[in-house]
């Protein structure tokens, strides 16, 4: 289902706040086993890349984290040929020199979620490898880019995905802390892993748009008011960045991500 002409080879899909990615650029709707996507893909180019873009709660932010269909969206993306995913989002630091407006490209992940759906593969046995969730060349390619621009980023992370849609108690917050985690975020999982399960290369972008509750005892709760000022503060910022990142990105998927599914039987044909 949804095998449009129109096709791309990266997709960015986009956060809280971050609605739009393209200028010039076509919209194209996609029907999918799972359902609708969020919202129709935009497809344009970026520095001669075909880049198709998703907004991830929708442009009008009607998903909350747990009802995002995360699967219709990577679904639909690898339907039109993206091979490779960037995904910023917004995130709440959890260590004291990760604050507001501080970017961070994890290397980890630990899902605390419940009740999603976080598989395409309901029957049979279809175990993919998921040790190191992102993309190690699209890791190194953000980074790079990231520092050459003069862009101060912090490479590696673990970032820790909660279900939402509220924020967390101060004792979640200094425990999550406690184990190490870096960062907190509500729509990172599944999404990851439903990348790796299409054999996409994924690779997280992440904005720090507040100090999680509970990293300083005095500090105020997160309010959603201090989440969307801040993110929408450094859109703009964010988007020079992936526009730069698409650019540098290798043509040449020299990392394991493509071989993700290899020696496994798929027992569903994939776009």
């Amino acid at each position: 289902m949804g095998r449009p002409g129109v096709r791309a080879d990266i997709g960015v899909i986009g956060g809280s706040g971050f609605y739009a990615f393209l200028d010039a650029a076509e919209e194209v709707r996609v029907s999918t086993p799972y359902g609708e996507p969020s919202d129709p893909l935009v497809v344009g180019e970026v520095g001669g890349r075909r880049v198709a873009f998703l907004p991830r709660h929708g442009r009008d932010h009607r998903f909350p984290p747990h009802r995002i269909p995360y699967r219709a969206n990577l679904w639909a993306l690898r339907s039109v040929g993206v091979r490779e995913v960037l995904a910023p989002c917004a995130v709440g630091g959890l260590r004291a020199e990760l604050g507001p407006g501080a970017l961070v490209v994890p290397d980890q992940l630990v899902d605390r979620t419940t009740g999603r759906a976080q598989t395409y593969y309901d029957t049979g046995a279809v175990h993919v490898s998921f040790a190191d969730p992102y993309c190690p060349r699209g890791r190194a390619a953000a980074v790079a880019t990231a520092r050459a621009a003069g862009v101060e980023i912090r490479d590696g992370g673990v970032m820790v995905v909660i279900d939402g849609p509220r924020f967390s108690t101060r004792a979640e917050s200094r425990w999550y802390a406690g184990q190490g985690w870096s960062v907190v975020n509500m729509t990172g999982h599944p999404e990851a892993v439903l990348a790796r399960e299409l054999a996409l290369c994924y690779t997280t972008i992440a904005l720090v748009t507040d100090l999680d509750a509970g990293i300083h005892t005095e500090a105020a709760g997160v309010t959603q008011e201090e989440v969307f000022r801040v993110f929408a503060a450094n859109t703009a910022r964010l988007r020079d960045l992936l526009h730069d990142v698409v650019a540098a990105l290798p043509s040449a998927r020299d990392c394991p991500c493509p071989g993700a599914l290899a020696g496994i039987d798929v027992p569903l044909e994939l776009p």
